[in-house]
C-alpha cells in the first residue's frame, strides 16, 4: 500500500469513528433535556443551558477528530 494511500485511509477513520462518540453523546444529551423538561416545563430555564454547554463539551471532542485527521493529512 501507498504512504497517500494510508494517510487517507487513517484521515476518514479518525474522522468518522471521532464523530460517532460525539453524535452519540449529542443525541442523548438533547433526549434526556427534553424528557426531563417534559417531566417539569418549570425547570426549562435551567436546564437548557446545562444542555447547550454538555453539548458543546461534545461537539469539541469531534473538533478535535477533525485537527487530528487535517494533521494526518497536511502535517
Amino acid at each position: 500500500m501507498e504512504i497517500e494511500a494510508v494517510k487517507y485511509l487513517a484521515a476518514g477513520l479518525a474522522v468518522g469513528l471521532g464523530a460517532i462518540g460525539p453524535g452519540i453523546g449529542q443525541g442523548l444529551a438533547a433526549s434526556k433535556a427534553l424528557e426531563a423538561i417534559g417531566r417539569n416545563p418549570e425547570a426549562s430555564g435551567k436546564i437548557t443551558p446545562l444542555m447547550f454547554v454538555g453539548m458543546a463539551i461534545a461537539e469539541s471532542t469531534a473538533i478535535y477528530a477533525l485537527v487530528i485527521t487535517l494533521l494526518i493529512l497536511f502535517g
